[in-house]
């Protein structure tokens, strides 16, 4: 027969465990990460900022093969990266899935390797997924698309895993917002808001 003591140390460790699990079950989700490429990562930044339930975001380079790149290298078209934004954000107050659909409907997804007045692989679309869940849910969208009738043609925006992804110079990120004149130049000149419109018919969010 065991003796008192014991029985009585193991239903205390058993109910500690049991609260320890309760407590973890209560927890709010770890933040987690998506990374998008959809063009000059200038104009995605504000996109994704407007976001309630996004934490940051930082502009930045990937899906290439030279460690820490800078802007001018990634300019050339030799290094394989394009421009991507990286999106910290609260799974208990924004999905995925919203996010993706956020991102869709900021790019044009019908042309190959530019996006609006910018050309070359560094300016390709893609989603860079962190687990299968961003995955499955990433096919699926892009299958919606595809099997929609308003584009008319193959998507070309790339579904990959998320591999190094190197933040941009500090003078890229929020450039929105320190270069405001600039910024906006630069974006009504590229006729981003009246293709994204032709495309999804209607104003992008801001």
């Amino acid at each position: 027969m065991r003796r008192p003591n014991h029985l009585l140390a193991c239903l205390l460790a058993v109910g500690a465990a049991a609260a320890g699990a309760t407590a973890a079950a209560n927890e709010p989700p770890a933040p987690a990460v998506a990374t998008f490429a959809g063009g000059c990562f200038w104009c995605m930044e504000p996109v994704f900022d407007a976001l309630d339930g996004v934490i940051s975001t930082t502009s930045g380079y990937t899906g290439g093969i030279v460690s820490s790149p800078t802007y001018e290298e990634v300019s050339s078209g030799t290094t394989g990266h394009t421009e991507a934004m990286q999106v910290v954000y609260d799974p208990a107050r924004i999905s995925y899935e919203r996010l993706l659909e956020v991102f869709w409907r900021n790019i044009d997804p019908t042309v190959k390797d530019r996006q609006f007045c910018d050309r070359g692989s560094q300016y390709r679309t893609a989603i860079f997924y962190h687990d299968e869940a961003q995955r499955a849910a990433a096919e699926r969208s892009k299958a919606e698309l595809e099997a929609s009738d308003g584009f008319g043609g193959a998507i070309f925006t790339a579904i990959a895993p998320a591999g190094p992804f190197y933040p941009a110079e500090d003078y890229h990120q929020d450039f929105y917002r320190k270069n405001p004149v600039r910024y906006q130049r630069y974006h009504d000149a590229c006729g981003r808001d009246e293709r994204l419109e032709q495309l999804w018919g209607e104003s992008p969010p801001p």
